[in-house]
């Protein structure tokens, strides 16, 4: 016991030592991120008062919340609410000064309340919508419905290192959407937005000066969105992501509404994964797609996918059986055809186990779309 308690006085510097290095690791990286959105256009007041505290009056990470947390609480009318930790309470009241507070004056929020309705809102940044930013996009999922490929548009950098896997993007894409009258939009250095039939190999990576130069430039915004101007959109897919992604985000007013509109993100393995939901939910002109999530799970005869009613069945030898589920009786899918009038067959023969999932999955959107012709 005596060693025990000599070891843990002797780790006590240590210990100490690496809970002061982590706390000083966790208030570097907050306001790294907070100097990050002060700078962009995703910046609010807030923002800039918490770095206004530790330049000021050299606070802390906590200390610096609460500043501006009373700033901007006088500032917009609020009541003096102060923290509960007695340690953290001089800076709320000096924020609360500094927002135009005073605590002995006892129409203090009313006045503050009128100043702040009649005073004009925060200055935004120019560029700056009220719809939600491409980085703060969902991943794409297999949940929407499937869209005609001529209301689809990807928006690529044009170089290696704008999006992850962006030349197996652009191959896959040509390959599926692109010929189906699907549209792409790149973001070059040399030129910013441009068409995909504009567009050549870029040499240049797109740097943080180029990038502000581009965020600057309203040409920028009103390319994108002449670029945009002929196409009825109904799904964007943005693979980008750093400097070319922050430019997105500045020019994200020329982006339209939509029902859809995702980003890819990640790893190269998440990114090809996203990009193969998104394109598996683009339909050519004159087809049906079923929609909605497709369940995959262990049977004991084999592999089993489930969308909605509609179950596919792997009972091995090569086959894949499609099976119907209603009323808790099945009934084998016949009678089902598609959109030209051919009707469908029930049973798939996969020549490869590596494409299993893949046929499981386009024979369930198939039937899922089809119309069932005969009732019996």
């Amino acid at each position: 016991m005596a060693r025990t308690r000599e070891r843990v006085v002797a780790m006590k510097p240590v210990n100490d030592a690496i809970a002061a290095a982590t706390e000083a690791e966790r208030q570097a990286r907050n306001f790294s991120f907070t100097e990050d959105r002060a700078a962009s256009v995703r910046g609010d007041e807030r923002d800039a008062a918490i770095l206004r505290g530790r330049d000021r009056y050299g606070y802390d990470w906590n200390h610096a919340i609460r500043y501006a947390d009373a700033w901007y609480a006088a500032h917009v009318g609020w009541n003096h609410r102060p923290p509960s930790k007695v340690a953290e309470r001089p800076a709320y009241d000096r924020g609360f000064a500094d927002g135009g507070g005073d605590v002995d004056d006892l129409f203090d929020a009313a006045r503050r309340a009128n100043l702040a309705a009649a005073r004009s809102p925060f200055p935004v940044q120019p560029q700056r919508t009220v719809q939600s930013l491409p980085s703060d996009w969902p991943k794409p999922s297999d949940r929407p419905r499937p869209t005609p490929w001529p209301r689809r548009v990807i928006i690529l950098g044009d170089h290696p290192a704008a999006a992850l896997g962006r030349a197996e993007i652009l191959e896959r894409f040509r390959e599926t959407g692109g010929r189906c009258g699907g549209h792409a939009i790149f973001l070059t250095a040399a030129r910013g937005f441009v068409s995909s039939t504009e567009t050549s190999p870029e040499a240049d990576e797109l740097t943080p000066a180029r990038a502000d130069e581009l965020i600057a430039s309203p040409e920028q915004g009103e390319r994108l969105r002449a670029l945009l101007a002929a196409i009825d959109v109904e799904d964007i897919l943005v693979a980008l992501h750093g400097e070319y992604l922050r430019v997105l985000d500045a020019h994200s007013g020329a982006l339209p509404t939509c029902r859809n509109r995702e980003r890819t993100r990640n790893t190269p393995l998440q990114v090809k994964a996203h990009l193969k939901l998104w394109l598996d939910r683009g339909r050519e002109a004159g087809s049906n797609v079923g929609a909605g999530h497709i369940r995959w799970s262990k049977a004991t005869k084999g592999l089993t996918a489930k969308l909605g009613e509609l179950t596919a069945r792997y009972q091995g030898l090569g086959l894949t059986e499609a099976i119907w589920f209603r009323s808790n009786r099945a009934v084998r899918w016949h009678g089902f055809i598609d959109p030209g009038g051919e009707l469908l067959d029930p049973t798939l023969i996969v020549g490869s186990k590596a494409r299993l999932r893949d046929e499981m999955a386009r024979a369930l959107r198939l039937f899922g779309g089809a119309t069932r012709f005969d009732a019996h």
